[in-house]
């Protein structure tokens, strides 16, 4: 069974709609938790910007969660995120950006990294990604839609702990997973093994974002 999907979406959509993803976005139904966070450390207040032209993913498991973590002003927050997992994943030409705003004297300054487009794909194992906000070409083999989150067994389980998730609440999983022309924003990424292929970061002032 195979299935293809196009499109955005955003958190005010999380009640309706579920669009896997690396990235991959929103869940229905979810009853969060009282407890820590998603990503398993406290996040930034800085979000990130993230482009692949593709990327194939083997073992996928998606459930909503929250990021807990502070404001650049140091209060603290929360951000609902769809956690999209991978057993493995193979991602072609990727680019990172985060922007830190308002800096004295220099204004906006951008980071920038990118790699795996010298024909090398970046390489990830156990790679766990809280996503905001996606727009990708998806298809999907063997999906199974509105599964317990705690019961996924195709991907990576969830992160357990003190993470803010309903183990009951709705999740959806697949054998593998291809996303092309992807763009996302994220709040954390965490994996086992990350390998960075021909990788490049530069620093610029202003915003100079992947899109």
């Amino acid at each position: 069974m195979e299935s293809q999907v196009r499109g955005g979406t955003r958190w005010k959509r999380f009640a309706v709609v579920m669009v896997p993803s690396v990235a991959a976005t929103a869940c229905i139904g979810i009853a969060l938790a009282q407890g820590a966070l998603a990503a398993s450390f406290s996040v930034s207040g800085q979000s990130f910007k993230v482009t692949a032209d593709k990327l194939v993913g083997t073992g996928f498991s998606q459930y909503g969660a929250l990021d807990s973590g502070y404001t650049l002003d140091g209060k603290k927050t929360a951000h609902p995120v769809a956690v999209s997992a991978f057993k493995n994943a193979s991602i072609t030409n990727m680019c990172q950006s985060v922007v830190t705003p308002d800096l004295p004297l220099i204004g906006s300054v951008s980071l920038t990294l990118k790699a795996g487009g010298g024909g090398t794909p970046v390489e990830a194992e156990n790679l766990y990604i809280d996503v905001e906000d996606l727009a990708a070409d998806a298809t999907f083999k063997n999906i199974d839609i509105g599964v317990a989150a705690k019961d996924m067994n195709k991907g990576p389980a969830m992160k357990g702990g003190s993470e803010a998730s309903n183990p009951y609440g709705f999740a959806q999983q697949a054998e593998s997973a291809v996303l092309t022309d992807v763009k996302q924003t994220a709040w954390a990424t965490t994996a086992g093994t990350f390998k960075l292929s021909g990788l490049k970061m530069s620093l610029s002032t202003g915003v100079k974002e992947c899109y």
